[in-house]
Order: C-alpha cells, then sequence, then structure tokens
C-alpha cells in the first residue's frame, strides 16, 4: 500500500491491488470550465469516500487530511451519477460468482435444491 501519508490509519487506505481494480472503473475527469486549483487525486478521494462509508462519520467531520468534505463530496456526487459505484458493486458480485462456481462445481451453485 503507497503511504500517502494522508493522517488516518492505514486501515482505512485503499490497499494497491484493490486500487488497481478501482481505477479503470472511473469516468475521465470533466474539462475545467474555469481555471483553479488542481483536481483532487482520485485515489485520495476515492480514500476519503470509503472513510466516510466505513466510519459513519458525517462529511463535514471528515478527517481535513483526506480532503476537503465538499471536495469529497462533490466526488461522490459525481462518481454516483456516472454509476462508479455500482459498477464496482458489480465486479464485486461477479468475482464472487467466478470464485463460488469454482468451489461449489460450477455455475448454478445458488439454485441448488433444499432437501
Amino acid at each position: 500500500m503507497a503511504d500517502d501519508g494522508l493522517g488516518v490509519d492505514p486501515e482505512y487506505q485503499i490497499p494497491d491491488e484493490l486500487w488497481e481494480r478501482i481505477k479503470p472503473l472511473l469516468p475521465a475527469p470533466k474539462p475545467k470550465k474555469k481555471p483553479g486549483r488542481p483536481r483532487m487525486d482520485d485515489r485520495k478521494a476515492m480514500t476519503a469516500i470509503f472513510y466516510v462509508l466505513r466510519t459513519g462519520c458525517q462529511w463535514k467531520a471528515l478527517p481535513r487530511s483526506l480532503g476537503a468534505p465538499s471536495t469529497v463530496h462533490d466526488r461522490f456526487q459525481e462518481w454516483r451519477e456516472a454509476g462508479v459505484f455500482e459498477k464496482l458493486w458489480r465486479a464485486g458480485v461477479l468475482e464472487y460468482d467466478e470464485k463460488s462456481s469454482r468451489s461449489c462445481g460450477g455455475p448454478g451453485c445458488w439454485n441448488t435444491t433444499r432437501r
């Protein structure tokens, strides 16, 4: 896992292997309408979003080291509208299906009959 100096416990940081699987699911950044601050790093934004989801803290209670709460919430909304979290969920379900079908003898393991 990259040490990004995010100021939170490493257990809340996204492991490198997981990040490499998330990155392709993210949409390309929208062009800026006007010059300003550089865009927040995608990995840092996702780490902050996962932090809020895992801890249940309010957006405004997000540790400042993870970014401005309004910026993180804006990115959450942008990615939600782009279907990123649904894509993550689907990828996880597909991976689970692949692993479970290998361990239970093939497709259709969900449709086993009860005795």
